[in-house]
Protein backbone atom coordinates (compact mmCIF):
# COMPACT_ATOMS: atom_id res chain seq x y z
CA UNK A 1 0.00 0.00 0.00
CA UNK A 2 3.05 2.42 1.22
CA UNK A 3 4.85 1.45 -2.52
CA UNK A 4 1.92 2.18 -4.15
CA UNK A 5 1.16 5.93 -2.71
CA UNK A 6 5.15 6.33 -3.48
CA UNK A 7 4.37 5.39 -6.87
CA UNK A 8 1.40 7.75 -7.78
CA UNK A 9 2.94 10.84 -6.17
CA UNK A 10 6.25 9.92 -7.68
CA UNK A 11 4.49 9.70 -11.68
CA UNK A 12 2.34 12.93 -10.39
CA UNK A 13 4.88 14.81 -9.69
CA UNK A 14 7.03 13.80 -13.17
CA UNK A 15 3.75 14.44 -15.07
CA UNK A 16 3.29 18.13 -13.32
CA UNK A 17 7.09 18.82 -13.98
CA UNK A 18 6.88 17.66 -18.05
CA UNK A 19 3.21 19.73 -18.29
CA UNK A 20 5.06 23.07 -16.79
CA UNK A 21 8.34 22.54 -18.70
CA UNK A 22 5.90 22.09 -21.74
CA UNK A 23 3.66 24.92 -20.98
CA UNK A 24 6.91 27.44 -20.24
CA UNK A 25 7.95 26.37 -24.05
CA UNK A 26 5.07 27.10 -25.66
CA UNK A 27 4.10 30.49 -23.77
CA UNK A 28 5.10 32.50 -26.44
CA UNK A 29 3.29 30.70 -29.33
CA UNK A 30 0.31 30.51 -26.87
CA UNK A 31 0.09 34.11 -26.31
CA UNK A 32 0.80 34.73 -30.51
CA UNK A 33 -2.18 32.47 -30.65
CA UNK A 34 -4.82 33.72 -28.59
CA UNK A 35 -3.72 37.18 -29.87
CA UNK A 36 -4.54 36.13 -33.37
CA UNK A 37 -8.11 34.87 -32.76
CA UNK A 38 -9.73 37.71 -31.16
CA UNK A 39 -13.63 38.57 -31.58
CA UNK A 40 -15.64 41.02 -29.95
CA UNK A 41 -18.13 38.43 -28.89
CA UNK A 42 -15.45 36.02 -27.32
CA UNK A 43 -13.75 38.61 -25.62
CA UNK A 44 -16.74 40.35 -23.86
CA UNK A 45 -17.32 36.50 -22.54
CA UNK A 46 -14.24 35.58 -21.48
CA UNK A 47 -14.14 38.72 -19.74
CA UNK A 48 -17.44 37.56 -17.94
CA UNK A 49 -16.20 34.34 -17.36
CA UNK A 50 -12.76 36.04 -15.44
CA UNK A 51 -15.25 38.67 -13.67
CA UNK A 52 -17.63 36.02 -11.95
CA UNK A 53 -14.39 33.20 -11.70
CA UNK A 54 -12.17 35.00 -9.05
CA UNK A 55 -11.34 33.77 -5.74
CA UNK A 56 -13.90 36.24 -4.22
CA UNK A 57 -17.03 34.42 -5.94
CA UNK A 58 -15.57 30.88 -5.13
CA UNK A 59 -15.25 32.09 -1.60
CA UNK A 60 -18.67 33.52 -1.46
CA UNK A 61 -20.55 30.24 -3.25
CA UNK A 62 -18.80 28.59 -0.53
CA UNK A 63 -19.65 29.98 2.03
CA UNK A 64 -23.27 30.27 1.28
CA UNK A 65 -22.95 26.37 0.11
CA UNK A 66 -21.32 26.01 3.94
CA UNK A 67 -24.50 27.66 5.64
CA UNK A 68 -26.90 25.86 3.50
CA UNK A 69 -25.42 22.44 4.64
CA UNK A 70 -25.13 23.51 8.21
CA UNK A 71 -28.84 24.71 8.30
CA UNK A 72 -29.64 21.34 6.91
CA UNK A 73 -27.77 19.75 9.51
CA UNK A 74 -25.69 17.69 6.82
CA UNK A 75 -22.70 17.61 8.82
CA UNK A 76 -20.43 15.61 6.20
CA UNK A 77 -21.18 18.30 3.31
CA UNK A 78 -20.27 21.10 5.76
CA UNK A 79 -16.48 19.39 6.35
CA UNK A 80 -16.10 18.74 2.34
CA UNK A 81 -17.62 22.52 1.43
CA UNK A 82 -15.58 24.21 4.19
CA UNK A 83 -12.49 22.02 2.99
CA UNK A 84 -13.36 23.37 -0.37
CA UNK A 85 -12.95 26.85 1.47
CA UNK A 86 -9.25 26.13 2.81
CA UNK A 87 -7.86 24.68 -0.11
CA UNK A 88 -9.07 27.87 -1.99
CA UNK A 89 -7.49 29.91 0.72
CA UNK A 90 -4.10 27.54 1.00
CA UNK A 91 -3.70 27.82 -2.94
CA UNK A 92 -4.73 31.91 -3.08
CA UNK A 93 -2.80 33.03 -0.17
CA UNK A 94 0.63 30.97 -1.70
CA UNK A 95 -0.16 32.09 -5.41
CA UNK A 96 -0.26 35.77 -3.79
CA UNK A 97 3.29 35.49 -1.89
CA UNK A 98 4.50 33.94 -5.52
CA UNK A 99 2.97 36.68 -7.65
CA UNK A 100 4.40 39.29 -5.51
CA UNK A 101 7.88 37.66 -5.10
CA UNK A 102 8.32 36.85 -8.72
CA UNK A 103 6.86 40.12 -10.45
CA UNK A 104 6.01 38.55 -13.58
CA UNK A 105 5.12 40.80 -15.87
CA UNK A 106 1.70 40.14 -17.69
CA UNK A 107 1.74 39.36 -21.58
CA UNK A 108 0.02 42.62 -22.49
CA UNK A 109 3.20 44.47 -20.52
CA UNK A 110 5.54 45.39 -22.87
CA UNK A 111 8.38 45.10 -20.24
CA UNK A 112 12.61 44.63 -20.79
CA UNK A 113 12.36 41.56 -18.59
CA UNK A 114 9.64 39.01 -17.63
CA UNK A 115 10.52 38.45 -14.21
CA UNK A 116 11.03 41.53 -12.46
CA UNK A 117 11.26 40.46 -8.74
CA UNK A 118 9.48 41.43 -5.57
CA UNK A 119 6.99 43.99 -6.57
CA UNK A 120 3.85 43.98 -4.04
CA UNK A 121 1.54 46.25 -5.70
CA UNK A 122 1.14 46.84 -9.34
CA UNK A 123 -1.32 43.98 -10.90
CA UNK A 124 0.55 44.40 -14.01
CA UNK A 125 3.56 42.27 -12.68
CA UNK A 126 1.74 39.73 -10.79
CA UNK A 127 1.28 37.36 -13.85
CA UNK A 128 2.97 34.24 -12.26
CA UNK A 129 0.87 31.91 -11.12
CA UNK A 130 -2.54 32.94 -12.25
CA UNK A 131 -4.98 33.49 -8.79
CA UNK A 132 -8.09 32.72 -10.81
CA UNK A 133 -6.64 29.21 -11.64
CA UNK A 134 -5.26 28.02 -8.59
CA UNK A 135 -7.89 28.92 -6.45
CA UNK A 136 -10.87 27.62 -9.01
CA UNK A 137 -8.95 24.29 -8.96
CA UNK A 138 -7.85 24.43 -5.11
CA UNK A 139 -11.76 24.66 -4.66
CA UNK A 140 -12.91 22.29 -6.81
CA UNK A 141 -10.34 19.92 -6.53
CA UNK A 142 -11.36 19.10 -3.18
CA UNK A 143 -14.76 18.34 -4.57
CA UNK A 144 -13.52 15.89 -6.95
CA UNK A 145 -11.43 14.21 -4.50
CA UNK A 146 -14.63 13.87 -2.08
CA UNK A 147 -17.48 12.71 -5.00
CA UNK A 148 -15.44 12.56 -7.86
CA UNK A 149 -18.85 11.85 -10.13
CA UNK A 150 -19.64 15.84 -8.96
CA UNK A 151 -16.36 17.19 -9.16
CA UNK A 152 -16.06 15.39 -12.98
CA UNK A 153 -19.01 17.46 -13.57
CA UNK A 154 -17.66 20.49 -12.08
CA UNK A 155 -14.53 19.85 -14.04
CA UNK A 156 -15.35 22.48 -17.07
CA UNK A 157 -15.40 25.42 -14.67
CA UNK A 158 -11.75 25.74 -13.41
CA UNK A 159 -10.73 24.83 -17.16
CA UNK A 160 -12.97 27.64 -18.97
CA UNK A 161 -11.53 29.95 -16.60
CA UNK A 162 -8.13 29.09 -17.10
CA UNK A 163 -8.66 29.55 -21.34
CA UNK A 164 -10.14 33.14 -20.35
CA UNK A 165 -6.77 34.17 -18.64
CA UNK A 166 -5.16 33.36 -21.40
CA UNK A 167 -7.73 34.54 -24.00
CA UNK A 168 -7.60 37.65 -22.01
CA UNK A 169 -3.72 38.06 -22.15
CA UNK A 170 -3.67 38.27 -18.67
CA UNK A 171 -1.47 35.12 -18.22
CA UNK A 172 1.04 33.13 -20.22
CA UNK A 173 -0.05 28.76 -20.36
CA UNK A 174 3.12 28.55 -17.59
CA UNK A 175 0.78 30.63 -15.26
CA UNK A 176 -1.48 28.93 -15.55
CA UNK A 177 -0.35 25.37 -15.73
CA UNK A 178 1.43 26.27 -12.42
CA UNK A 179 -1.75 27.85 -10.59
CA UNK A 180 -3.73 24.12 -11.56
CA UNK A 181 -0.72 22.58 -9.72
CA UNK A 182 -0.79 24.52 -6.76
CA UNK A 183 -4.56 24.23 -6.84
CA UNK A 184 -4.39 20.34 -7.31
CA UNK A 185 -1.35 20.48 -4.43
CA UNK A 186 -3.28 22.45 -1.69
CA UNK A 187 -6.80 20.31 -2.65
CA UNK A 188 -4.66 17.11 -1.71
CA UNK A 189 -3.04 18.82 1.25
CA UNK A 190 -6.28 19.93 2.97
CA UNK A 191 -8.31 16.58 1.71
CA UNK A 192 -5.40 14.23 3.03
CA UNK A 193 -6.65 16.14 6.73
CA UNK A 194 -10.23 16.34 5.91
CA UNK A 195 -10.87 12.70 4.36
CA UNK A 196 -11.72 11.01 7.96
CA UNK A 197 -13.53 13.50 9.61
CA UNK A 198 -15.55 13.33 6.55
CA UNK A 199 -16.18 9.47 6.06
CA UNK A 200 -16.84 9.33 9.35
CA UNK A 201 -19.64 10.83 9.33
CA UNK A 202 -21.27 8.87 6.49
Amino acid sequence: MKQRFVLYWTLGILIAVIAIAAAFYFDAAVVAFMAGHQTPGMRNFMLNVSRFGDWPEHFLVGLALLGFARWRGNKKWARIFLAMLMALSIAGLTGRAIKVTTGRARPLVKAEHGWNGPRVSGSKYHSFPSGHVDASVGFFGVLFLARRRIGLACLPIPILIGFSRLYLGAHYLSDVACGAALGILAAFIVWHFARRRVENRE
